[in-house]
């Protein structure tokens, strides 16, 4: 039955099985792309399933998860975020899209840089990166959102092992990536969060466009669909080119130029530092709390590990949430302080 008196008629398609798609792999995408036939290696083994590859599975597990669903509340770059101020949810969708345009021109696995885009900060926690800094002392090895996503925060997922390791690799200050489509989402992540925390800050009437260094004007724009345009072509024609995935000597200066621009305009801004102090006191109110009352958390109560099981639930926390928590568990009745856009 349909929801429509004519439904739309098809002439009998027969389904797109998944080995119908992995053998179209097989001949479509570029030497040394990761392909899903013959992956799929998970920590417990699976059965493959009969419509989706590997990878199709691993992305929607990701979108169908709670630690993806909670980027909605979670700090971009502004605390709290308001009207169409982005969120790491947006920022995980962006990057997605960045990276498969990027994938689509090299020809590779489009599937895997969408799984592993979606999923690359489900290890963040509340307030954005100064939660990295409250969490660091509680862990031996010190917190990192990227290994935290990989896993804890998607751990019980059972994803392949080629996803997990380009969520656990995707800062440049980890390994490289095991894939070329991790490669892929390492770069995507930094130009979109480059472009569009730019654009955030001057919708808040933090920075002008104008005052954008002259290298970053000329050569990337100084808007922010100019600026994705500009360094998506320049990945692929630098790939095609030398056969190194990358950006060409002058375009990864201009973007150099423009991070430069943005630490010290936006996120380093003395209201960015206040608020970053206001998250990490937060953070740490709460870990210790809940350290010295283990059982207000079952399952950190019931965890072997009650430390590192405190860190993944405040680290799963959205903004708000933590902050009713600590109203509710330490009286805090103190709101983040404020400054036009609320820049972190």
């Amino acid at each position: 039955m349909s929801a429509h008196p004519e439904p739309t008629r098809l002439e009998r398609p027969a389904p797109h099985e998944r080995t119908a798609r992995e053998d179209l792999e097989a001949i479509s995408l570029a030497p040394g792309a990761t392909r899903a036939e013959g992956a799929g290696r998970r920590a417990v083994p699976e059965a493959p399933d009969p419509l989706r590859t590997c990878f199709e599975r691993d992305r929607d597990r990701i979108v169908h998860s709670s630690a993806f669903r909670r980027l909605a509340g979670k700090t971009q770059v502004f605390i709290f975020p308001r009207d169409h101020q982005r969120t790491r949810l947006t920022h995980a969708l962006e990057v997605a899209q960045v990276a498969r345009a990027i994938a689509r021109g090299l020809r590779l696995n489009e599937t895997l840089v969408e799984a592993i885009a979606l999923g690359h900060d489900c290890g963040h926690g509340p307030g954005g990166h100064p939660s990295e800094t409250a969490l660091d002392p509680y862990l031996p090895e010190g917190y990192d959102h990227a290994v935290q996503g990989a896993r804890m925060a998607l751990g019980s997922l059972n994803l392949c092992v080629e996803t997990l390791d380009g969520i656990e690799n995707h800062s440049w200050s980890r390994p490289r990536p095991m894939t070329p489509e991790g490669e892929v989402v390492s770069l995507a992540d930094r130009i979109a969060y480059l472009a569009h925390d730019l654009e955030d800050a001057v919708h808040a009437g933090i920075v002008k466009g104008d005052e954008l260094p002259a290298s970053v004007r000329e050569l990337l724009g100084a808007h922010r669909g100019d600026q994705l345009d500009a360094l998506i072509r320049d990945v692929i024609d630098q790939t095609v080119t030398k056969g190194v995935i990358g950006f060409s000597p002058a375009v990864a200066e201009a973007m150099a130029d423009l991070r430069r621009f943005n630490y010290e305009r936006i996120y380093d801004r003395p209201a960015s530092r206040r608020q970053a102090a206001f998250v990490v006191a937060l953070l740490r109110s709460l870990m210790d709390y809940l350290l010295a009352n283990p059982t207000a958390v079952p399952e950190v109560a019931a965890s072997p590990e009650p430390t590192r099981a405190a860190v993944a639930w405040v680290a799963g926390m959205t903004d708000r949430f933590a902050l009713d928590v600590a109203k509710t568990w330490l009286g805090w009745r103190t709101e983040p302080p404020s400054a036009r856009g609320e820049g972190l």
